[in-house]
């Protein structure tokens, strides 16, 4: 249907009559008339009848009006909403993220996006195994992730995003509480830990494992959590310690006291499709720098 006649049809239905609808829109009224039988014709029905001294709209010509105003504005809108696209500030962006990654820059360039473009749709997705965050990035039901360990491939962008200190939670009562001074690592051999269930988390499961096999230690395994408070309750309740990022600290778990570990961290890598050139992504991009760089100085 050409957008032309449609504009036509309203504005004869607005005018209410052929020689105001064509001064309106700078046309002869015969033109116009003409334009009105063809419009007609082709679609095998009458548009207008006569009502007093005005044309109004027949049954048909209601359903095809509807329809020309809906489609008129969303021609109109269309430029803006493509300049709006171009410019990064519409559109869906899907964020995975595993346990601390959300904490520190990453939700306040989060928090940032979201109060700048009101009008795109993020969303965020938690996920703890590293295997799976990239496969999300390669099939699509990611745009980029914050995760531990990317899966080594040509289609997949990366970049280190943060290294953050591991730190040990204690129970607030075990001796190895009792200074808040960063604790040598061969401290893993005097508590139970508390570990995340490999099957959920493998890499942060693996990586403190190989943290005590590299000290020398043989882990004793008090309990194992599949969330970070369940990890943290287990602690409180004194079934043994956990490892993991510094960050969890701003949770502030009653009866569990935070020991950083001396010359430890893990490393969270930004992760993404190589050469996906979307505006939105980009400018995720650049909030993120941002964040990062006042977090830096701060």
């Amino acid at each position: 249907m050409d957008l032309r006649l449609l504009g036509y049809v309203v504005a004869i239905a607005e005018e209410g009559s052929i020689s105001g609808a064509a001064r309106r829109l700078r046309l002869t009224q015969p033109n116009l008339s003409r334009q009105l039988r063809e419009l007609e014709r082709r679609l095998g029905a009458e548009l207008f009848a006569r009502g007093g001294r005005r044309l109004v709209p027949t049954a048909a010509g209601e359903a095809l009006l509807r329809r020309a105003v809906r489609m008129l504005a969303d021609a109109e809108a269309a430029p803006n909403d493509v300049r709006l696209a171009a410019e990064g500030k519409t559109g869906r962006l899907t964020v995975g993220f595993a346990g601390s990654g959300i904490n520190g820059a990453l939700g306040d360039a989060l928090g940032r996006l979201r109060a700048e473009l009101p009008d795109v749709d993020l969303s965020l997705v938690e996920l703890f195994d590293d295997a799976e965050m990239s496969a999300g990035i390669l099939d699509g039901n990611l745009d980029v992730a914050v995760q531990r360990l990317p899966v080594r491939d040509a289609r997949l962008a990366t970049r280190v995003w943060a290294r953050e200190p591991l730190t040990l939670f204690l129970p607030s009562v075990h001796p190895l509480a009792r200074t808040r001074e960063p604790a040598p690592v061969s401290v893993l051999g005097e508590i139970p830990l508390v570990l995340w269930p490999r099957e959920s988390a493998p890499h942060a499961h693996d990586e403190i494992i190989a943290l005590c096999h590299h000290a020398g230690i043989v882990p004793r395994i008090g309990a194992r959590g599949r969330t970070v408070q369940t990890i943290l309750a287990l602690v409180a309740a004194g079934f043994g310690a956990a490892v993991m990022a510094d960050s969890y600290r701003v949770l502030h778990r009653e009866g569990v006291t935070p020991r950083r570990l001396a010359g430890t961290a893990t490393t969270l890598h930004l992760v993404w499709r190589a050469g996906d050139t979307d505006p939105l992504l980009t400018r995720f991009m650049a909030a993120l720098n941002t964040v990062k760089a006042r977090h830096r100085t701060q």
